[in-house]
């Protein structure tokens, strides 16, 4: 599609004055560092239109209706002052018309008209309906008061780097669409020669305190390729929440969720239970049933003065129901980035040869367990049976997918529980629970806890227990103590 101008930027007069006489306008600020991240992004200057003449009571010029006609994609600044301008209105109103009778608002479900909100507005039906469909870009922020601010430079310098994060975040996204736009008329038939489109990406909704690093990774996924849904405002009634979540799903390979100290919205219904509870439940249905891989980012130690967030943050931490199918990442933002990127690698391909020859135990333990257990791995490699150890060295991304590999490659798992603490136990066994949906090369044939000393509350009470898939090696490990693990392997007695 060819365009005369690349950017309009719509706004209202009123709101590019500046808060003292030695600065610039908000609009006008925006506009200049749009134009220099914008350049950066496409490799070339980019061409944005803003009118600066103030009109009165002119009319609709031929001017602007010139630009309008010619223009790729429509930025609209809504504030309140925005609304109450006819002029404003008329603006938006005629892009939009135009490119209905087009049949080009809407080009690969991208619409051309960008809403940034300056301050928070209920347009109601002033605006073109599209505009109540999309997301927007939030330039403002809600103080301990709950009253808005626009991000401004003028209030400091964490406001100006929130607005350069967002402006950087708008960049990337108008960078990709505008590319997106100008390649569509060489579309031929050497289409099916391009590389594949990446996979689409469920970036969960979530609370306020999480919304920061939420844009961190949608601009760090758009620049890698990804389609980051969702990518317009979702219902606010809940059965058609809960209908447009799992349509969205069914598109996505991936779905995150970040997990904070806010309930989350809670859409109109019966169950009165927020967005964040809502779409984690959806995707690990959606888990079990196609296997949707997952990513929770629940950093160490949150907490929530909400008590049903709290309770949810409780519930997410010793269900296996609610992780299913998910990485569960307690570590920083960073941490979480790499465990999403390591979950978009595709799967590696099965081994050609079929699986045959010694059976393999996959030895879980504590890092300060790894001298204890030589005696364990030679009395097993001694029945004739391959011993794998976990990776403790390394990105934790990458450790965390090759112990999840070592886990799916084996005909029996045994958690050695040693120098690991109740906690650790714990942990263990729920990730050891979460695979149990994923595909294997071998049929697992047994998952067996084995005691070591030290002796613990704990371990004596599993001791007393004696449940069948407990092995006793408190008092010292012997044949006689892995006769359960040779019954399931098949391996008769030494000769």
């Amino acid at each position: 599609m060819k365009f005369a101008r690349q950017i309009f930027i719509s706004y209202a007069h009123l709101d590019n004055q500046p808060l003292s006489a030695d600065q610039s306008g908000w609009v006008s600020l925006f506009h200049s560092t749009l134009q220099t991240l914008l350049s950066q992004r496409l490799g070339a200057p980019a061409d944005i239109w803003r009118d600066d003449k103030l009109h009165g009571n002119d009319d609709f010029s031929d001017e602007i209706l010139d630009q309008l006609a010619g223009t790729a994609v429509f930025v609209s600044i809504l504030t309140p002052r925005y609304l109450k301008s006819d002029w404003c209105k008329k603006e938006i109103r005629s892009f939009c018309q135009r490119a209905e009778a087009e049949q080009s608002l809407v080009v690969d479900n991208k619409a051309r008209v960008i809403k940034v909100l300056k301050l928070p507005v209920d347009a109601g039906d002033a605006l073109p309906p599209v505009l109540g469909r999309l997301l927007g870009y939030d330039f403002y922020e809600i103080d301990e008061e709950h009253v808005p601010h626009e991000l401004d430079p003028a209030y400091g310098d964490k406001p100006r780097q929130a607005f350069l994060r967002k402006a950087n975040k708008l960049a990337w996204d108008l960078a990709a669409q505008l590319t997106e736009l100008q390649r569509r008329p060489q579309i031929t038939e050497d289409a099916a020669n391009d590389p594949a489109p990446k996979p689409a990406v469920y970036l969960a909704e979530c609370s306020r305190d999480r919304r920061e690093a939420r844009d961190c990774i949608a601009s760090e996924l758009a620049c890698c390729g990804f389609t980051v849904l969702p990518d317009e405002r979702l219902p606010d009634d809940e059965d058609e929440y809960l209908a447009a979540v799992d349509a969205l799903l069914q598109r996505c390979m991936l779905s995150v969720h970040l997990v904070g100290t806010g309930y989350g919205r809670v859409p109109d219904g019966d169950r009165q239970q927020s967005v964040v509870v809502l779409q984690n439940e959806l995707a690990a249905t959606r888990s079990r049933s196609h296997g949707l891989r997952r990513v929770i980012w629940l950093p160490a130690g949150v907490a929530s003065p909400q008590p049903a967030q709290q309770a949810f943050i409780d519930a997410l931490q010793t269900d296996a129901a609610l992780q299913f199918g998910a990485d569960l990442v307690s570590g920083d933002l960073e941490t979480t980035k790499s465990a999403i990127h390591a979950a978009l690698k595709p799967p590696e391909p099965p081994p050609a040869q079929p699986v045959a020859g010694a059976a393999r135990v996959h030895l879980v333990c504590d890092a300060a367990d790894r001298k204890a257990v030589v005696p364990l791995i030679k009395l097993l490699r001694a029945r004739g049976l391959e011993v794998s150890l976990p990776a403790f060295v390394g990105d934790a991304a990458q450790v965390r997918e090759t112990n999840r590999q070592l886990a799916l490659d084996c005909d029996a798992i045994v958690l050695y529980y040693g120098a690991g603490d109740e906690a650790w136990k714990f942990h263990q066994q729920n990730d050891l629970r979460k695979l149990q949906g994923s595909p294997r090369e071998r049929p697992l044939k047994a998952s067996l806890t084995l005691l070591a000393a030290p002796a613990s509350d704990d371990k004596e009470v599993l001791q007393a227990l004696a449940e069948p898939d407990v092995l006793d090696g408190l008092g010292g490990i012997s044949e006689a103590t892995l006769a359960p693990l040779f019954a399931a392997l098949g391996v008769g007695a030494p000769s």
